[in-house]
């Protein structure tokens, strides 16, 4: 069997100081228990590693052998030790996230930047995905953690509360609405309003369109053609409105900007992690928690 490391780095002490006295001192230990651990050192090894006498401790052929090559030995077993650290608390591995578009704007890159910052072991990958297939992803091990727009429902995954935001309208710069700083849900109404196609997202549609539910008379939805356009084409007409969390306030392209709707109830994001977690789930966690705390997600 092979030494214990204990043993072997107070040799390295003793190869040192070449002497008993001082080296049990800078170890902490008494003198004969340094004594009886270099003796069982030796008696493990099945060789003599010192030569002692009454005034000095003299290295034999193995003893210096051993001094030189222990050290790195020695380091690599701490790096060794120190991995097993790291991944026992979620700071090694790789890590996918899948996301809804509309959580990339704000909520995704700041959770992955979180993740990685500090952590070289940590590998993130970030993809969008459709939010009908994050929760199934999440549970049978396609991804690692998902952030999703709604309490979607699924099995086998854990939802955690990562965000409230507020609902409003994007809108045109010159939309008659827009010299508002927040605009009455009736008021909104009387324009066309888009909504993302139910396919894409059933339970953020339902709310939104909820949202005009006793309105009338009863508002003229539509669904563009493009699922996702950034350049926002239909918005441009001052005429059209649309629905949205305040994320769209630091993506709304030149032109347009968006208003809160007043009264109207906070859109929520959700991490969705599988049900079973590993360190490394228990780290993307409390990660989420401390950014949603520090960046104020969850104030009313």
């Amino acid at each position: 069997m092979a030494p214990d490391t204990v043993s072997l780095r107070y040799f390295l002490v003793l190869a040192q100081e070449l002497n008993f006295t001082r080296a049990a001192a800078r170890i902490g230990i008494a003198q004969p228990a340094l004594s009886a651990r270099m003796r069982r050192l030796e008696a493990e090894l099945g060789t003599a590693l010192l030569v002692r006498n009454t005034r000095s401790v003299v290295l034999t052929t193995a003893g210096a052998a051993l001094a030189e090559s222990a050290p790195p030995a020695l380091a690599a077993l701490d790096r060794a030790w120190d991995t097993a650290r790291s991944a026992a608390a979620g700071e090694l591995g790789t890590l996918r996230i899948g996301y809804s578009l509309s959580a990339g704007a704000e909520t995704a890159p700041a959770l992955v930047d979180r993740l990685i910052r500090g952590n070289s072991g940590l590998e993130v990958g970030a993809v969008p995905m459709a939010t009908p297939e994050i929760s199934p992803a999440g549970a049978d091990g396609r991804i690692d953690a998902g952030i999703t727009r709604g309490e979607q429902p699924g099995r086998g995954v854990r939802r955690y509360l990562l965000r409230r935001a507020r609902i409003g309208v994007q809108l045109a710069q010159h939309h008659p609405l827009a010299e508002h700083p927040e605009i009455e849900i009736a008021d909104a109404a009387a324009y066309p309003l888009r909504l993302p196609d139910r396919a894409a997202n059933p339970v953020i549609h339902d709310q939104l369109s909820a949202l005009f539910r006793d309105t009338r008379p009863h508002p003229r939805f539509h669904t563009p053609a493009v699922s996702f356009d950034m350049s926002q084409r239909d918005l441009r007409d001052g005429v059209t409105l649309a629905p949205a969390g305040e994320a769209a306030v630091t993506v709304s392209p030149a032109g347009l900007t968006w208003r809160p709707l007043r009264g109207a109830p906070s859109l929520t994001l959700h991490l969705v992690l599988p049900r079973e977690q590993s360190p490394l789930h228990r780290r993307i966690r409390a990660v989420a928690k401390t950014l949603a705390h520090e960046l104020h997600w969850l104030s009313d």
